[in-house]
């Protein structure tokens, strides 16, 4: 077979919304995709999940089903002929992705919005709570009125500023929601009772198929639960988010020539700078019109913000958006959500083929936000152009303002901010002028000479209490400052920063300051530099330096750091080097050259998600870092929960987990450097917090007793002998077989890190059978929702060696079906005779 005959279907892939590229819309391509298939079920021919979803939709192969459900569902029986007597694992259910829902579903009685504030000036009473509209949020109105007007305001025109509410939600809705989630979990028992065969009494037939049908609806694992806000954990209920607008204005009618007033929006989605543009022309509204009446049409507006299309993601999708810079990635979800909009409302069908009864134009026309279409408004639906954000608007006093919602929100993520301001601010001014710190263990894990951004993660990391400090700059900008420092700690992973960070503050709350462990305080108060024992960590901002206080605490000696020095006495002198050592050679942690990467990184324009992705990694590598020093010290982990008895179960899957090193003495040498950081983090909010997420998200994982990042990693970083690669790669290819399964792969495997490059690499083994079972994992990626995006990133070289054992492959069948069709025929033959 020539290869001519397989090349074109490889140029020929696009991804699923290439149909919006020049403004048509999906009616379009759904006409286009009732034109039957010429391809055979079983060719050698690259993974038709690649194409459009819809063309998947319209195939009677896959009739009744979701254009996503065709990655998990019949996987292992569809993709090749090598797996064509391979028993699944998982039923139906399992091995498909869960039912599509929406994050804000409507008919929700949640509001987008919870209160409206207006706090004023006054030359007499100072600042004074004007309204809460629609009911008081808390009863200390003065406390509120201080913090919706900062210090120095009436120098600037406009200031925004940023502060969390401790409040908890009351008593009724808290056993309101525990019953809905019971009565939930109670759904789901019954249904999987019944497909093991268990009838319960309570099970009346006439009711069971009502029952299930609700059950389906509300079948989704517990992360779920809430995509956008923080879990409550040890550390309570969700805080509410508010976001403050001032504004001064000249009169000289008045007292001092100016009026100051300030309006705030509180609620519990921590996208809060998504309200900006509502707040300028509210408060500008109501200078003119100070009546409660103001307060009410911003309150209705922003509540009737439609977010329904927007779809529910599970935490591993979540983590992939997270992670890539696609602006396609899971695009096919929002289709379905219209998809199943126009059902609901039109009673059409969209995924049956269209015939001549139906006229096309009569169909809702869905486009990419920004093609023609869309900007002439001839779009009744419209798909983001990027599926990081959920595209909406807000009807205010007739004017649509266009609203931009993420659509994954990670842990501790507040607001708007930039990294890169943050690192460069501290990064340009130490290259230029080196500062040295005084040794501390746990700050100076590079020694005086360490990187000011690591300095200011290692003090998060470890709670110690860090101040920004920003004389004379707008308290937004200090805010800011503050959320980007969270988010830089927790990575998205972490969690125990947020709720102990106070965006702003000014000298009138330091008593109530300084009860608090481990804060993280934006202020503009230089008073507070000449107070070294309020704070441990002094981020000045204008100047771009930091301070280590006079007065900070002295790292203790652990157990942990003593027993590492006695199991490794030829590295125990590097632990106390690591802090006295300014030379880059003892660069035992690596952050010296993490931090060239990142700064190498801004230089060369790489985006801010680019350069969240690389923290997240470097976070989450110092979690499994600590799990390993845990391991190596104290004998067991609480950051790592293994399934010994299911681990033993998985044949061939000996490869261990937790975090890779290329040698004994690389490992050795990494610990020493970190752990003074481990040590001082092991007894810290954000470490209890994330063993408690480990164990919740442990609960859902996909595989469970199978660390396929460890399994990655010894690809990524070891020199394999042909026999320890193939045991990785069938344990890959036998296990990675559902929708999640994939996901998790691709969790471990970032595009940003090369991607499926070492997976890849399997079809080069010098094992015939390896090179098979690696093609047909493939497959089975590329037709996965998010893995057909990993695919396209593959080299034309990796993609043509899968092309030609696909091909061996279908000979190899062929030729084998033609061997027992003519022992059929002799054995016919040899009775007749």
């Amino acid at each position: 077979m020539a290869s001519g005959q397989h090349a074109p279907p490889l140029l020929k892939r696009t991804n699923s919304a290439a149909g919006y590229a020049n403004g048509t819309g999906l009616q379009h391509r759904r006409s286009l995709s009732t034109i039957p298939s010429s391809r055979p079920t079983r060719s050698p021919q690259p993974p038709a999940g690649m194409a459009s979803g819809m063309n998947r939709a319209s195939d009677p192969s896959y009739k009744g089903k979701t254009p996503s459900t065709g990655t998990g569902t019949g996987a292992s029986s569809q993709h090749s002929s090598l797996s064509a007597n391979v028993q699944p694992r998982y039923d139906a259910a399992a091995r498909r992705p869960r039912k599509l829902r929406s994050q804000y579903p409507r008919g929700s009685t949640e509001n987008h919005v919870e209160y409206i504030l207006v706090a004023s000036f006054d030359i007499d009473r100072g600042p004074v709570m004007e309204h809460q509209y629609p009911v008081a949020i808390t009863g200390d109105e003065h406390m509120l009125a201080e913090l919706m007007l900062p210090d120095q305001t009436h120098v600037r025109n406009q200031d925004w500023t940023i502060f969390f509410l401790h409040k908890d939600s009351s008593q009724e809705e808290d056993d309101a929601e525990r019953q809905a989630k019971d009565e939930r979990r109670a759904r789901r028992n019954r249904r999987r009772d019944r497909a093991k065969g268990i009838i319960h009494e309570s099970d009346d037939e006439d009711g069971e198929d009502g029952d299930l049908d609700d059950d389906l609806d509300d079948d989704d694992w517990d992360d779920d639960e809430s995509t956008d806000s923080e879990p409550e954990g040890i550390e309570g209920p969700p805080l509410v988010y508010v976001l403050n607008l001032v504004n001064t204005k000249q009169d000289k009618t008045v007292k001092r020539g100016a009026v100051v007033k300030a309006m705030a929006i509180c609620t519990r989605h921590p996208f809060l700078h998504i309200y900006k543009p509502l707040l300028l022309l509210a408060l500008e509204e109501y200078f003119k019109a100070p009546v409660p009446e103001t307060l009410s049409m911003l309150y209705n507006a922003v509540n009737e913000m439609d977010l329904s299309l927007m779809p529910k993601l599970s935490h591993l999708e979540r983590h992939l958006l997270q992670s890539s810079e696609n602006k396609d990635l899971f695009v096919e979800k929002f289709e379905q959500m219209i998809q199943a909009r126009i059902t609901e409302t039109s009673g059409v069908d969209v995924d049956q083929p269209l015939d001549a009864s139906r006229a096309l134009l009569s169909q809702p026309g869905i486009f990419r936000s920004g093609s023609k279409a869309h900007i002439e408004g001839h779009a009744a639906y419209v798909v983001p152009r990027d599926t990081h954000e959920f595209e909406s608007r807000v009807m205010y006093k007739g004017i649509p303002i266009p609203i931009k919602v993420p659509v994954a929100v990670m842990p501790e993520i507040v607001g708007d901010f930039s990294l890169i301001k943050l690192i460069q601010n501290f990064s340009d001014t130490n290259s230029k002028s080196p500062q040295t710190f005084p040794l501390h263990p746990h700050l100076t894990t590079n020694g005086p000479n360490t990187q000011p951004i690591i300095v200011l993660i290692n003090a998060l990391l470890t709670q110690k209490r860090v101040i920004f400090l920003g004389h004379n700059m707008p308290s937004g900008e200090v805010a800011e400052a503050v959320l980007a420092a969270s988010a830089l700690a927790s990575g998205g992973i972490l969690r125990g920063f947020t709720r102990y960070a106070f965006p702003y503050t000014d000298l009138t709350k330091v008593d109530d300051l300084l009860k608090v462990p481990g804060f993280i305080a934006g202020v503009t108060n230089p008073t507070f530099e000449l107070h070294p024992e309020w704070w441990d960590l002094l981020c000045d901002i204008p100047s771009g330096k930091m301070k280590i206080s006079s007065k900070i605490e002295a790292a203790p000696i652990t157990e942990g750091l003593v027993y590492f020095q006695q199991q490794n006495p030829v590295y125990a002198n590097l632990v106390h080097n690591s802090s006295s050592s300014g030379s880059s050679s003892s660069d035992l942690t690596g952050d010296a050259a993490f931090m060239a990467d990142i700064l190498r990184s801004i230089t060369t324009r790489a985006g801010e998600r680019v350069i969240r992705a690389k923290w997240r990694a470097w976070v989450l590598k110092f979690t499994r870092i600590a799990a390993a020093f845990e391991e190596s010290v104290y004998g067991a982990s609480a950051l790592y929960i293994g399934n010994d008895e299911q681990e033993a179960n998985l044949t061939g899957a000996h490869g261990g987990h937790g975090y890779v090193w290329v040698d004994e003495a690389t490992k050795a040498r990494e610990l020493a450097g970190n752990v003074t950081r481990i040590e001082g983090w092991r007894n810290t909010r954000s470490y209890y917090s994330f063993i408690q997420d480990v164990a919740q998200l442990y609960t859902i994982r996909p595989l469970k007793g199978l660390d396929l990042a460890h399994l990655h990693d010894r690809l990524r970083t070891q020199r394999l002998t042909p026999a320890q690669s193939r045991e990785i790669y069938d344990t890959l290819a036998k296990y990675v077989t559902s929708y999640d399964e994939v996901c998790l792969l691709l969790s471990v495997a970032p595009e940003a890190h090369a991607g499926l490059f070492y997976v890849a690499l399997g079809l080069f083994h010098k094992d015939r059978d390896v090179r098979f079972r690696t093609a047909d994992l493939l497959e089975r990626v590329a037709e996965h929702e998010a893995g057909q995006h990993w695919w396209r990133a593959l080299s034309r070289f990796e993609k043509l060696a899968y092309v030609r054992i696909k091909r061996e492959a279908e000979a190899e069948a062929r030729a084998k079906l033609e061997k027992e069709e003519r022992d059929a025929f002799s054995a016919v033959d040899q009775r007749v005779s």
